[in-house]
């Protein structure tokens, strides 16, 4: 609800303005407010998105609230006349004490000081660094510290969503947004590291309360694609180059959804298909007939794929000849449907007709409506992925249609993606990565996407960018590395950004990419579990202003900050006891992109579960700024002589010692194997030739501890890959088992 009734330290006809401005433009509710102390003084502190952030606080508070602001604004004789009228307490960056002590006297006299601890309004859409006035204010005044996270005010016209202030398009209907106050802090327990992670568990509550949350993943789909059914949207290069407009890609996914309705009973329908037009159709058209997609991982092995279609209960499969033809080992059903031939089946383009005259000519909702999708999907089911099985048996990942949506919205709300953006689509869509930035986001958001059918035709995924003047190019390390052996810098030129997953960038892969193409390669982070984006760098947002300070979007080494509406803790892996800020342990996550749990597999769910946090099964720490680093897989160490051994820091070692440049694929991949004697045992598998003593000398003299340098070493053709690019880490320590004897 609307919390308008209390009084704040405006004068009244100023109120009245401020109050009436904000019913026009927000649509305010609020949870937590009984955390606000109903007398005595208090500390509130609050994320900052937006020039409104102040309004919208005090409509939410049930108390008057005393502002803090920067003395910065006071420069600009409007802001100085509102802080004046309004009692707001200056704060100087340079000499912040008299702001601090008039802050502390009001606190001491009962007031509820609001304070923005990361000091000026985040330009990234995230949360920014915090300063420690807080802490000073609420352990002097000795009052409590209430945590506020503010959602929903990003992307309206007073927050820098675009990259700009003010100047973008107002929106037509009343923005709903959510002001969730967590429960208070002490004020002798209210450090930085307590804050942040009191404003991002606000922050994922408040974010859960988005009202676009609730849709159905297709109808928005369907509404998004008839608002601009002129604009191509997919430029498919798979066989030869063809333009797809969305009004076009609409009318087929429409016409395909009928057939699909009547043709198939099962809930969920196979696809098998690579990155293109007909890959999205086929995606569309299921989803819009009230199926579940399910993009199969044609690159696994046969025991894989029937274990993944039998959990699935999947009885229909949608491909093509081409791709049949391409991959005769999959294991394919009785029922298995060529997508060309069931367009032709429908009666072709008299089928598609109607639904193109409908997107040119009715409104988007209409054509929604004609489609019979519902207004509400939520929680169901949308699509179903398998992990990729890196450390045991493929897992049905079900993504509903808020995680979905919810992911949509986070990378939305950041720069990188941007609706005018041309992307490169060359992710196989059974890849998480792939199913939802390169074909659902596209289509919600208006990116334009240039297929290639293979992240591994590095050639065509150069003369896609050259040719198309792509701007965006997404996919792992393994398929970014051979670009800079193929590509000349002309070639990239249009390309504003790449952002790369799955697996760590490696630190040579983007300095050479720099000093070649002068790009940076932008790191994030994610699971198939969630969505999958978590957590990504991106680049510094411009200052547009005097009063603007510099801030950090991006931090080598690290996948970047969280994304809105996520929150994090970092525990121990042995005691679950959080661990101290700065200190690594494994990362659980929790917010709306985070699925619900494996399909038909209550024991895996529940393992993966801990008081409602996901546990990702990988070590990490967060630095002061809410950066997130990422030191290795909890599956990739060994515990040898009670020691915890990180496989990829050998593996990185051994490569630094012999001078080894990464190549195309994995020269050498540790394992760790059952050893009597001390737990666990190191194996190296290597594809060249390396001599144990030498590998010894070279290892020890690096610094490297003796108990973490292999003793077996196995000489084999190829390190086994996945079809995403990173290492198959069960196929790797069957091997290793195996040749250890």
């Amino acid at each position: 609800m609307i919390v308008l009734k209390r009084r704040s330290y405006l004068p009244r006809p100023l109120e009245w303005i401020a109050c009436g401005l904000a019913r026009l433009l927000y649509r305010v509710r609020t949870r937590g407010g009984e955390h606000i102390p109903v007398t005595g003084g208090a500390v509130l502190i609050a994320n900052h998105l937006s020039y409104v952030d102040v309004v919208v606080l005090q409509l939410a508070c049930p108390r008057p609230v005393r502002f803090v602001g920067f003395q910065g604004l006071g420069e600009h004789a409007f802001f100085a006349w509102v802080f004046r009228m309004s009692g707001t307490i200056p704060l100087q960056v340079e000499n912040p004490a008299a702001g601090i002590r008039a802050a502390v006297q009001a606190a001491r006299a009962g007031e509820v000081v609001a304070i923005f601890p990361e000091g000026n309004i985040s330009r990234t859409g995230q949360l920014m660094a915090l300063k420690r006035g807080f802490e000073v204010v609420a352990r002097q005044a000795h009052v409590p510290v209430i945590p506020a996270a503010i959602d929903g005010v990003w992307g309206s016209v007073f927050s820098f969503a675009g990259n700009r202030y003010l100047w973008k398009s107002p929106r037509l209907m009343r923005t709903p947004v959510f002001v969730q106050f967590g429960p208070a802090l002490a004020p002798e327990q209210a450090d930085l590291a307590r804050a942040r992670q009191a404003l991002l568990d606000a922050g994922a509550e408040a974010f859960q309360e988005r009202p676009a949350l609730q849709r159905h993943l297709g109808r928005e789909c369907v509404r998004a694609l008839a608002r601009q059914p002129g604009r191509v949207r997919v430029i498919d290069r798979t066989v030869q180059r063809r333009e797809v407009k969305a009004g076009q890609l609409l009318a087929a996914a429409a016409a395909f959804s009928r057939r699909v309705r009547r043709t198939i009973p099962e809930q969920r329908v196979g696809i098998v298909l690579p990155p293109g037009a007909g890959a999205f159709i086929a995606n569309l058209g299921v989803l819009c007939a009230g199926k579940v997609p399910v993009n199969l991982n044609f690159t696994a092995g046969r025991a894989a794929l029937e274990a993944s279609l039998r959990l699935g209960e999947i009885k229909t499969v949608i491909s093509a000849e081409a791709m049949r033809g391409k991959v005769p080992d999959f294991p394919w059903p009785e029922r298995t449907l060529d997508l060309r031939r069931e367009l032709e089946a429908m009666g072709g383009k008299r089928a598609i007709l109607p639904w193109l005259l409908a997107a040119w000519l009715l409104p988007n909702q209409w054509v929604a409506d004609l489609l019979g999708l519902p207004r509400v999907g939520d929680r169901a089911e949308a699509g179903l992925l398998f992990t990729s099985g890196s450390s045991g048996e493929p897992k049905g990942v079900a993504l509903s249609h808020r995680n979905i949506l919810a992911n949509a919205a986070q990378v939305s709300s950041l720069s990188i993606l941007p609706p005018n953006a041309s992307l490169i689509g060359c992710l196989p869509l059974f890849h998480s990565f792939g199913f939802t930035v390169t074909l659902w986001y596209p289509l919600l958001r208006g990116c334009q996407v240039v297929t290639v059918p293979s992240p591994l035709d590095t050639r065509k995924i150069i003369d896609a960018i050259s040719e198309e003047g792509a701007t965006v190019l997404v996919g792992a390390p393994t398929f970014i590395r051979p670009i800079l052996r193929k590509a000349k810098p002309e070639e990239l030129r249009s390309l504003d950004l790449v952002v790369t997953g799955a697996e760590k960038l490696p630190q040579d892969l983007y300095d050479k990419f720099l000093e070649q193409f002068h790009i940076e390669i932008l790191q994030g982070y994610g699971l198939t579990e969630t969505t999958p984006v978590s957590n990504v760098n991106q680049p510094h947002p411009p200052v547009t202003s005097a009063t603007a300070q510099p801030q950090v979007g991006k931090r080598p080494g690290s996948t970047g900050r969280l994304l809105p509406g996520m929150t994090v803790r970092i525990v121990d892996p042995e005691t679950a006891e959080e661990m101290p800020a700065g200190e690594p342990g494994i990362v659980w996550f929790r917010g709306a992109n985070v699925f619900s749990g494996y399909l038909g597999d209550e024991a895996k769910t529940k393992a993966a579960f801990r008081d409602g946090w996901f546990v990702t099964g990988d070590l990490g720490r967060i630095d002061e700024e809410g950066f997130l680093f990422i030191e290795g897989r909890l599956s990739r160490f060994s515990k040898i002589g009670g020691e915890m051994v990180p496989h990829g820091t050998v593996e990185q070692k051994i490569e630094q010692a012999f001078g080894w440049e990464q190549q195309d694929g994995y020269t050498i991949a540790v394992m760790g194997v059952p050893d009597a004697a001390k737990g666990e045992a190191l194996v190296l598998l290597t594809t060249v030739e390396i001599n144990a003593d030498e590998l010894r000398t070279r290892l020890l003299a690096a610094g490297l501890p003796a108990l973490w340098v292999p003793k077996i070493i196995r000489r084999v053709e190829k390190i086994p890959v996945l079809g995403t690019g990173k290492l198959d880490l069960k196929r790797c320590r069957d091997l290793a088992i195996e040749l250890a004897g």
